[in-house]
């Protein structure tokens, strides 16, 4: 069975062909300056042999609300994307676009949706409830779902291999442009940094994070902005570089040496040490920590101050190790209790392996 794997981006078509006979990728590929999918999904047919070389295309969906898990992209699939869009505005739009064209060009080609939610349905009710009225979960869908969930799960099962057992309790750090903390215990999501949508959490490039709701209600009131007009500012002009006035990008943030950059990297890797203490209560203790993610990956200098101080937690770097690494690896010191690794995220495996699931 071959599995066609699109990566969404508003102006961007990545893709990977999987077979999963042989678990190998046999084609990928990289669209951009995308204004319309149709020309694009067809290019990609074209450079991976055709039509005929497909036997279902997955996406890596991002909010359903309620409906989650991994499901053929059909109308009720649809339907709930566009009602949740509000909350997921940089991620639905473009899947649900993407998926039409697939739809209209491809109308026999099974299309399968693994949401980023499902890793997540496992966590407790006191986790995913929010203290508020609870008809607004049981009406609206309120609640806390959770996001970054092929990566988190990819990260798990990678760790469980690195070990070589699955009684783990593991910390996963999924820092790029976007980004989350997991609690994962025996392979199983237990907690997570995001909440009912992927502005929450830690701090991201251009998006808020956690934040008090009565701040952003404070502002509207004081400035007359509206709902939708604060959503935008929450959503695209906050984060990193809301704080930083500069980039929400932190390589550029480090190369800098405006205050305000120090200030926005202070508060990024404040917000995952938060996260990991909660963690670490939450899980009673760590067994292993993983870094994946563009940040996650590639930048030895969050990763040292995320860890900085931790060893009385059982988590030390080896520096040096840790400062040199590139792609996978373990940087734990030899004294660290806990395992500590590099683990490059592999999401389009994990939508792959959920798409040929769903199809039998």
């Amino acid at each position: 069975m071959k599995i066609l794997v699109a990566n969404i981006g508003s102006t961007s078509f990545k893709y990977r062909l999987y077979d999963m006979d042989y678990g190998s990728v046999v084609a990928q590929g990289k669209i951009e300056r995308i204004t319309d999918y149709q020309p694009a999904i067809s290019r990609c047919l074209d450079e991976i042999g055709g039509v005929e070389k497909v036997d279902a295309v997955g996406f890596k969906a991002v909010h359903g609300g309620p409906l989650t898990g991994a499901r053929i992209v059909d109308d009720a699939v649809l339907a709930a994307m566009e009602e949740f869009t509000f909350l997921a505005p940089a991620h639905n739009p473009p899947y649900l676009a993407a998926m039409r064209a697939f739809r209209a060009l491809t109308p026999d080609l099974p299309l399968v949706a693994l949401f980023e939610t499902a890793f997540f349905e496992s966590m407790s009710e006191a986790a995913i409830t929010y203290p508020v009225p609870y008809r607004w979960r049981e009406e609206l869908g309120v609640r806390r779902y959770g996001f970054h969930g092929a990566s988190h799960r990819a990260a798990s099962e990678r760790a469980q291999e690195l070990l070589g057992r699955s009684d783990l309790r593991h910390i996963s750090c999924h820092l790029g442009g976007s980004s989350s903390l997991a609690a994962i215990k025996n392979g199983v999501a237990v907690d997570t940094s995001f909440g009912i949508s992927a502005q929450s959490g830690v701090p991201h490039n251009n998006r808020a994070g956690d934040i008090d709701a009565p701040a952003a209600l404070f502002v509207m009131k004081k400035t007359g902005l509206t709902v939708d007009e604060m959503a935008e500012i929450l959503g695209s002009q906050s984060g990193l570089a809301g704080i930083s006035g500069l980039s929400g990008d932190v390589r550029d943030l480090q190369d800098s040496t405006n205050p305000r950059a120090r200030l926005a990297l202070d508060v990024f890797v404040r917000a995952i040490r938060h996260y990991i203490g909660a963690f670490l209560v939450e899980l009673g203790g760590v067994d292993v920590l993983t870094f994946s993610g563009g940040i996650g990956e590639n930048s030895p200098e969050i990763r040292e101050a995320v860890c900085k101080g931790l060893a009385s937690f059982g988590i030390e770097l080896d520096p040096q190790v840790n400062a040199t690494v590139r792609g996978e690896a373990r940087i734990s010191s030899a004294w660290s209790g806990a395992a500590i690794f590099v683990v490059p995220a592999d999401e389009e495996r994990i939508v792959a392996r959920a798409a040929a699931s769903v199809l039998g």
